[in-house]
């Protein structure tokens, strides 16, 4: 296995804790001696390495800053998104399965949900017993969520739920799906379980992109949902966005792993392919383009930990969150893209990951909130004006 230590130009591992070097080492190693031996060939066969779910498990990765009363690590945030950061640098798809199951369905549970439902649920999410998925986005609503049209009818004993969600992560492997439907006019979460008649997740084919992760529809055709089966404690749209924001923020430090990934893949690449007598690395503009990917990753590292401490401190506002995840995927779709020009034709070869990752945050830069959308998000907090219409 090989050792990889990570960038950290400015020592930025000196401000973390001792558990939280240990805890960002121990998912490292997981990553280096789990992940990418096997993640390009699952890669080429459009397969999620599935096997890894009770590994991830049992290091306390799925739903880690939930209390241990539900079988959870009870980590600060700052060890959740060092946590996101390693998955990332093994695959964008191995981060959106923990992240999903962690901030978009555990989460919305814990936070909405009955005592009922956290107690039979969450330790079992926890343990990768169950495989949880988020219901949001629709065929023809993605950056305006609340124009879905998903729509749960009370009746006696429950509700009737119709509709369909797309790009859905995880959707046909997942036991419940957590989703959200128009019930009066207001907008409520519901756990819809694997099973119930007239729920169907179909998986979605053909992807160039996040291949190693499982993407679906959502279909719901008259299902059947038991009164218990709504989140008792939603009250509209912005309860699936307080969800969006955790995912958010986890895709924030997760896209600095596939960064330093890149950067780890070009620099020794650059060391030691010659041309023209020497290493590459000697050039001017070899050089230009590394030290701009040293630039932008420390640049985002600060970032992740200011926005890490700050949530820990109850301080966190959701425009920080969308300021740096707009940034920090930019940044990583850049480096990924400077990554493959270093390494010349060599870089489209699955050999290297950098053609892997740069196709993978195609996706991250869009999902949970396009780049446009969350530089409006921030345009509207330092103006005070909305430009969304």
């Amino acid at each position: 296995m090989n050792k990889f230590s990570g960038l950290d130009y400015f020592d930025i591992t000196s401000l973390l804790s001792e558990d939280e070097i240990m805890i960002r080492n121990t998912v490292r190693d997981f990553v280096s001696a789990e992940v990418i031996p096997i993640i390009e060939e699952h890669n080429r066969l459009s397969k999620f390495p599935i096997q890894l779910v009770p590994k991830m498990a049992e290091l306390g990765i799925l739903g880690p800053t939930l209390p241990a009363k539900y079988d959870c690590a009870e980590l600060n945030n700052v060890a959740y998104g060092l946590i996101m950061q390693e998955l990332e640098r093994g695959d964008s798809g191995i981060r959106s399965f923990a992240s999903v199951q962690s901030a978009l369905v555990m989460y919305p549970i814990f936070t909405f949900g009955s005592e009922e439902q956290k107690q039979r649920w969450l330790p079992q999410l926890a343990k990768g017993e169950k495989i949880g998925c988020f219901g949001l986005t629709e065929p023809d609503y993605g950056s305006n969520p609340g124009g879905l049209i998903t729509k749960a009818e009370k009746v006696d004993g429950g509700y009737i739920l119709n509709g369909a969600k797309m790009w859905i992560t995880n959707g046909t492997i997942a036991d419940i799906a957590v989703v959200w439907a128009r019930l009066d006019g207001i907008v409520k979460g519901f756990l819809v379980e694997k099973g119930m008649k007239g729920f169907s997740a179909p998986e979605m084919r053909g992807k160039h992109s996040l291949k190693a992760s499982v993407t679906s529809e959502l279909l719901f055709d008259n299902v059947f949902l038991p009164d218990e089966n709504l989140l008792p404690k939603t009250v509209g749209l912005k309860n699936a966005l307080m969800c969006l924001n955790q995912a958010r923020y986890g895709i924030a430090w997760g896209v600095v792993g596939s960064m330093m990934a890149c950067y780890d893949s070009a620099l020794t690449y650059a060391k030691s392919r010659i041309q023209f007598s020497k290493p590459i690395a000697s050039y001017q503009l070899t050089q230009d383009k590394l030290v701009y990917m040293v630039t932008e990753i420390t640049k985002a590292q600060l970032l992740n930990l200011q926005l890490g401490r700050l949530k820990d401190k109850g301080l966190l506002k959701f425009t920080q969150v969308s300021l740096a995840k707009r940034n920090n995927c930019e940044k990583a779709l850049d480096i990924a893209r400077i990554s493959r020009q270093i390494l010349g034709a060599n870089g489209i070869l699955d050999e290297y990951p950098v053609m892997r990752h740069a196709a993978n945050l195609e996706s991250v830069i869009t999902y949970e909130g396009t780049h446009e959308m969350h530089t409006l998000i921030v345009g509207e907090d330092i103006t005070g004006y909305s430009a969304f219409d």
